[in-house]
């Protein structure tokens, strides 16, 4: 039977079939660009030059491309004219051609209809293409079979996420990518581009989380890395409304509910375990019930969760709800579901494989670490970099590296009810000690110039539960 089956994709693979395209479509795109500079702008919305099948259309949008964008008149004889100086005039058919182009089409005003056609046509092929690799992939069986799948996922993720990794560009577009950059940093209220964090300072110094970042936040057991992730979560996703997941590895998905009902209501923790809810209390809440069940923030508490299945669900929200940030507590408790020679290398894939999937889904990958004991043995017990647990490649992956850090920890009456977010490694900017209050009773860190309505500020707080 297996034999029979490969003998049809041998015979259908041979088969000569022309990839998904229309002619037609494309022609009536460019020519209603040729006769219409609205029309320009409806089709350069939809697509790239890439997505053309035949290649002289290619040549010929490239050409209009260009003279729009320094704000000349597009019409038969401009793009013959800025073919010509490119010299690309042959290759895109002569001017007969382009003439020809603008008589195709009876009206301009349908040319974004025909460009959502083309477009989709090169969709299909980017599929019918990714296909045949991934089936290639399959026959060849080389490597595991968990990498095997993973590889798959992305192919198919590729057809439809702008996935350009594989380009090259010009020097000029980077330089413009810059520029657009700080055109876009100086139209938003502080210059905040990247995901803002709810801390001031903090934001200030990073200017937020910024896509294809890999932040590390690092801290020993105890210190509140998890509240301080939900915190950059709740910023996100309840105050700025920018879709975020939440993989946890270890809470429950009713505990972090419950963390973020008493972070965003100052009810505190205790109370909401034990129901103890005065009137007031529950009014409270139902307020906050409603802004925190809007708000586009996922949880995900399966257990034994592989990278590969975090970067399938990170991709699918990618597509369907415009993923703007991850988050994994934590890393050391990740699995890779395969055979490796050390946990020591194993940590170090899942950190690279961290930092590329921010860098593909362009969007910060928050991953918390524990830290070793070589602190605790310090006179100070100040956290350092190299306490980074099981792996070096963390810090070499990493764009930022947050040690979490509160005194109180080890001795009640040392600065208590604060903490430090010590930014260890930030790549392009510089590094800090940002002291922050930590309302352990209500299970947040926040602006030391912020206070709150449970007991006393200056009174040690319980324990933070991790």
């Amino acid at each position: 039977m297996t034999d029979l089956v490969e003998q049809e994709f041998a015979r259908s693979s041979s088969a000569e079939r022309t990839p998904p395209h229309d002619e037609l479509a494309e022609q009536s795109a460019i020519g209603g660009m040729l006769l219409s500079k609205d029309a320009v702008a409806d089709v350069l919305e939809t697509l790239k030059g890439s997505d053309f099948y035949v290649p002289k259309h290619a040549v010929i949008y490239e050409g209009i491309l260009n003279l729009y964008t320094h704000g000349e008149p597009i019409d038969v004889i401009a793009v013959a004219d800025e073919l010509t100086k490119t010299g690309q005039l042959t290759r895109a058919g002569g001017i007969d051609y382009l003439h020809s182009l603008t008589s195709i089409v009876p009206t301009a005003a349908n040319a974004g209809y025909y460009a959502e056609i083309v477009a989709e046509k090169s969709v299909l092929r980017k599929l019918v293409e990714a296909g045949t690799r991934i089936v290639q992939m399959g026959y060849a069986s080389e490597g595991e079979v968990t990498e095997l799948v993973n590889n798959a996922q992305s192919e198919i993720y590729g057809v439809m996420g702008d996935d350009d990794r594989g380009d090259y560009v010009q020097l000029s577009s980077a330089v413009q990518s810059a520029i657009d950059e700080i055109e876009a940093a100086k139209s938003l209220e502080g210059g905040m581009i990247g995901v803002p964090t709810g801390f001031h300072e903090f934001d200030e110094l990073t200017n937020g989380l910024k896509p294809g970042q890999m932040v590390i936040i690092a801290a020993r057991p105890g210190m509140g890395k998890s509240t301080l992730a939900l915190d950059f979560a709740r910023s996100a996703a309840i105050k700025h409304d920018m879709p975020s997941v939440f993989f946890s590895l270890e809470m429950g998905r009713s505990e972090i509910a419950l963390k973020l009902l008493s972070a965003e209501s100052n009810i505190l923790m205790t109370k909401l375990r034990k129901g103890a809810l005065e009137r007031r209390d529950w009014t409270t809440l139902a307020q906050v019930h409603g802004r925190v069940n809007e708000a586009p923030l996922f949880i995900d508490d399966s257990p034994n969760l592989t990278l590969v299945e975090i970067r399938a669900k990170c991709r699918r929200l990618k597509q369907q709800m415009g993923l703007k940030m991850v988050i994994i507590d934590y890393l050391q408790l990740m699995t890779s579901g395969k055979k490796v020679e050390s946990r020591q290398q194993e940590v170090s894939e899942f950190s690279r494989s961290l930092k590329l999937l921010a860098k593909e889904l362009q969007v910060p990958v928050i991953a918390l670490s524990q830290l070793n004991r070589n602190a605790e043995a310090r006179s100070d017990r100040k956290p350092q970099i190299s306490d980074l647990r099981e792996s070096g490649s963390i810090e070499q992956d990493a764009d930022l590296v947050l040690l979490l850090h509160r005194e109180d920890a080890y001795d009640r009456d040392v600065r208590p009810g604060e903490a430090d977010i010590i930014v260890a490694k930030h790549r392009g900017g510089p590094t800090k000690t940002i002291p922050v209050a930590f309302h352990g009773h209500l299970q947040r860190f926040a602006d030391l110039a912020q206070t709150d309505s449970g007991p006393s500020f200056g009174a040690p707080p319980p324990p933070v539960e991790e």
